[in-house]
Parts: structure tokens; sequence; C-alpha cells
């Protein structure tokens, strides 16, 4: 459970730094580049932290995966991109993946 809950901030992390990423506007604005920086130095700490309680195969896959999603959400929701039926099917391909991944008998470690 300690790996999924480390887990979820490294998601969050990176999922943060990537809207920084945004705003930052090119890393012209000062504030936002430093959320660039603390999001992703946070993320892949957390990250490295999973991966004590986690096989590499799960954690990355549910990080990259999540991540991923959580961002394409985010990019339809506050910057109004365009939610097509593409991105449907990929959103769906990529949970799909992590859901079998994790079904392969992946997961925790010693």
């Amino acid at each position: 459970m300690k790996g999924f809950i480390l887990l979820a901030f490294a998601i969050v992390s990176e999922v943060f730094g990537t809207t920084m990423l945004k705003l930052s506007d090119g890393f012209t604005k000062v504030w936002s580049s430093i959320g660039v920086v603390l999001g992703f130095a946070s993320a892949f700490y957390f990250l490295s932290q999973t991966l004590q309680h986690l096989q590499i195969s799960t954690a990355y896959a549910i990080w990259s995966g999540v991540g991923t999603a959580l961002t394409a959400v985010i990019g339809v929701l506050i910057w109004k991109d365009a939610f097509t039926w593409q991105t449907l099917v990929g959103l769906v391909l990529i949970i799909g993946g992590v859901v079998v991944l994790n079904m392969s008998g992946s997961g925790a470690h010693g």
C-alpha cells in the first residue's frame, strides 16, 4: 500500500510539473519555471521511493499512463484542448495498458 501512496505523490508531482511547463511560456516566467523544476524533482524523488515497494514495470506503467491521462484531461478542461474520438480512444488504450500490465503478475516485491 505504501508503494501506491508514494506513486500517487509521484503522479501528482509530475502532472503539476507538466502544468507548470505549459504556464512557464517557454521558461520565460520565473515562478512557473520554478514550479517545473520542483514538480519534476518531486516526481522523480517519489518515483524512486516507489521503486522500493513496487516493480518497475508496474510503477512506470501506472506513473506514465495515469500522468498522461490526467495531463490530457487538464488540457481539455483548462486550456480547452480538443477532445476528439482519437483522444478518447488514446485514453482508453492507456488505461487498458495499465490494467493489463497489472494483471500480468507485476506488482509489489519484497
